[in-house]
């Protein structure tokens, strides 16, 4: 038996990365004032195709439940979003900011940087117009990638606007039922052959190649650079009206992040969508929103492919998994000494390990040196004392088991 394609097996080191993941997502969305929300795995379908119309499906892992209803396991958030505000936004102050870290599944074809299932960051701003929060939002993806150790020539954050185009499409007298279409034939630029992109445009195509080779003028645009500058952080982003995110709820400011090196395909993306609240609530609602999404499987290809990141990952992860101590039992008629010792430092937040079974006192200080522990403690023939032995100096003492806990307390190489 094997996993279904495009799904993973965590192994413990596959853990401990995701781990180390989401951890830091976590850190940076409530060092923003982010609250924590989540919703469920499970959404009726008709939830996504009211948001991206019936051919949705196709990507999707949807089925028909013992209730006979039409579920789909959730490849987004912003939808379940949309559908909370609706019904409890009355609950809360304005803005919300608020956070969610969960696992999304979708039904496409595999390929580098794209999995069926992953893990994925959110961070939305619901309740606000002022392109404050849009600074506010994507400062806040810029620091999420910072936490990992990436530096302005890692990664750049490419910003656009989409009122850029609609205006530009309105000045050229382009009927506005065209204007979704155009979008997306426009964000597919630099990814399909120039000429398929002039035949899909027609005649708009010259001015629209125009606009792309001179970056686009938008003083919205200029407003986020300066808002980003003042906190030291416009190194990370560029101006580029090519990204324009196909999916047409955005309306306002987008953006993608992507690799400076070019080797995979957007790290997180996002924009402003101030009209999907209400039509998903069918008008009941009516709240501007923006957010991003941030994928754990290319950004965790990103660290691997990034020496320094990748370091700080591997230091970070070494930390975290090291044993504190670990009790070495010399004499087994020692045993139920140890495990009384052992409960009492766990009790007080030590990671401890030890032997489950009789084994030689060579081979258990061997499993202290591989778990990283920092201290061993020795029960045998000292008893009523313990040997302690700081595994890194090789520096040895006894000390009566009753005054062990008080030791252990005075050692700066232990966190508790």
């Amino acid at each position: 038996m094997q996993a279904l394609p495009g799904f993973r097996d965590f192994l413990p080191g596959d853990c401990a990365t995701r781990n180390y993941i989401l951890t830091r997502w976590h850190t940076v969305a409530r060092r923003y004032g982010f609250k924590e929300w989540d919703g469920p795995v499970l959404e009726p379908t008709e939830l996504y195709e009211k948001k991206s119309g019936a051919e949705i499906v196709g990507q999707l892992f949807n089925f028909t439940d013992k209730g006979e209803r039409e579920v789909t396991m959730r490849p987004e958030l912003t939808p379940t979003l949309a559908r909370v505000i609706a019904a409890h936004e009355r609950e809360f102050k304005k803005p919300l900011k608020w956070f969610s870290i969960g696992q999304f599944f979708r039904y496409e074809k595999q390929q580098r940087g794209r999995l069926r299932e992953h893990f994925q960051l959110n961070c939305d701003i619901v309740g606000e117009t002022d392109l404050a929060a849009d600074i506010e939002l994507v400062a806040l993806c810029i620091d999420a990638l910072r936490e990992f150790g990436f530096k302005e020539k890692d990664f750049v954050v490419r910003i656009s606007d989409r009122e850029f185009w609609t205006d530009f499409l309105r000045e050229k007298n382009v009927p506005a039922d065209r204007w979704d279409e155009l979008l997306q034939v426009i964000d597919k630029f630099g990814r399909e052959p120039r000429e398929k992109t002039a035949e899909k445009l027609g005649t708009l195509a010259d001015p629209v190649f125009t606009a792309l080779n001179s970056g686009g003028k938008s003083e919205k645009l200029d407003q986020i650079v300066d808002g980003l500058r003042s906190r030291e952080l416009a190194d990370f982003v560029d101006v580029d009206v090519g990204i324009v995110r196909g999916l047409a709820y955005y309306t306002g400011i987008v953006f993608e992040v992507f690799d400076r090196a070019g080797k995979f395909r957007a790290v997180a993306g996002g924009g402003r969508y101030d009209n999907l609240i209400g039509q998903l609530s069918d008008g009941a609602v009516k709240l501007p929103a923006l957010g991003f999404a941030m994928g754990d499987v290319v950004l965790g290809e990103l660290i691997n492919e990034t020496p320094h990141a990748r370091e700080k990952m591997q230091n970070a992860i070494a930390v975290e998994h090291k044993i504190e101590v670990y009790v070495v039992i010399a004499k087994e008629e020692r045993r139920a000494d140890a495990l009384a010792q052992i409960q009492q430092l766990r009790d007080r937040g030590y990671r401890v390990d030890y032997p489950l079974a009789t084994t030689k006192v060579a081979r258990q200080f061997q499993a202290a040196e591989e778990a990283g522990a920092s201290l061993a403690l020795l029960y045998g023939d000292e008893w009523p004392q313990v040997k302690v032995k700081h595994l890194a100096t090789r520096e040895e003492s006894l000390i009566a088991h009753g005054e062990l806990l008080a030791h252990l307390q005075a050692q700066p190489s232990l966190s508790s």
